[in-house]
């Protein structure tokens, strides 16, 4: 049997290019990949309504060395799409070639991103993954030169599709002869796309050169601000934002603020800060709490070195807005 590896985002788009293949009788799998800045939770989902098998790789230390320093740059954020792209058609390749899969797939249709999905973008990405001749993609092929599992028979080109464009119409019409009503809207789900996400992102690798999980995980969450070349705050902006945080927090490295005495947020300060800089943290931390202006307000201190408590003069937020990343 025809054996065929395939991207899922968990889209439209990557569940009918799976359905289009398993009609001619191929045997699809999908496989996603998983960073702190996107998920497979929607790929998960679209797996439990089709049927169709699912591996989830998470791929974060090599992904990270990529968007350090893409070959192609980044888009309009810190979303370095073609080379995404082509390190996660290069990963998948490999799992191919090890586990006797006979070619790969991808939703992509032609035109539908201006930067990512013209000819020219596709043949980057091929080149690039080292697997040219090897990716179909089924919604789209028809207007690309034919590849290699075509070419062998594997495939009927005449059962594939000449979809380009960034309508949708003609994928929703196809869902629907697939009995498939239940799928999320287009875009989203990458973080790296997001103008805020991306700011962190690009202030977290221009003052820290080794990386955590932990470290891109705390970008999602709360208010971050940048104090100095070595210390950087974040602060909560809900409950569970202060929750959030508080799971994140490494006991032996960071040092965690809160208020004492009435409602406030959690505070992280992570790798810690000498006395000076934890004071001011104390008072920025009273300033995005109810701590009335030029009040003695008392803020906990927890880290390494034990607890205590700090005593510090309510202020105002606006002090704090040249600091915000």
């Amino acid at each position: 049997m025809v054996r065929a590896l395939g991207l899922v985002s968990g889209g439209l788009d990557s569940i009918l290019s799976a359905l289009v293949l398993k009609e001619q009788g191929i045997e699809v799998v999908w496989v996603n990949f998983e960073t702190p800045f996107f998920g497979p939770d929607r790929a998960i989902r679209a797996a439990r309504m089709t049927g169709i098998p699912l591996r989830v790789e998470n791929i974060t230390r090599t992904y990270v060395q990529m968007l350090k320093n893409p070959n192609c740059g980044y888009g309009a954020n810190m979303n370095p799409c073609l080379d995404c792209h082509a390190l996660m058609l290069e990963i998948a390749g490999s799992i191919m070639t090890t586990e006797g899969f006979d070619f790969l797939f991808t939703g992509e249709v032609l035109g539908q991103r201006p930067m990512s999905q013209t000819k020219s973008s596709l043949r980057y990405v091929e080149k690039r993954s080292g697997f040219a001749g090897y990716i179909l993609r089924p919604l789209s092929a028809k207007l690309l030169p034919p590849t290699i599992p075509e070419e062998r028979g594997l495939v009927d080109r005449e059962g594939l599709l000449d979809i380009s464009g960034r309508s949708r119409k003609q994928q929703m019409q196809l869902a629907e002869t697939f009995g498939i009503s239940d799928y999320p809207s287009p875009g989203g789900g990458c973080l790296l796309t997001d103008s805020g996400f991306s700011r962190r992102l690009k202030d977290l690798f221009e003052h820290q050169d080794d990386t955590k999980e932990r470290d891109f995980e705390l970008l999602k969450y709360g208010r971050h601000f940048r104090l100095n070349d070595n210390h950087k705050v974040v602060v909560g902006r809900t409950r569970e934002e202060n929750r959030q945080i508080s799971s994140l927090i490494d006991p032996h490295k960071d040092i965690q603020l809160h208020m004492m005495d009435i409602p406030g947020p959690t505070v992280l300060i992570p790798f810690g800060a000498p006395d000076e800089i934890v004071h001011e943290v104390a008072t920025l931390c009273a300033a995005y709490s109810k701590a009335k202006h030029g009040r003695p307000a008392r803020v906990s201190v927890k880290g390494s070195g034990g607890s205590g408590v700090v005593t510090v003069q309510g202020s105002s937020r606006e002090k704090y807005h040249p600091y915000i990343i």
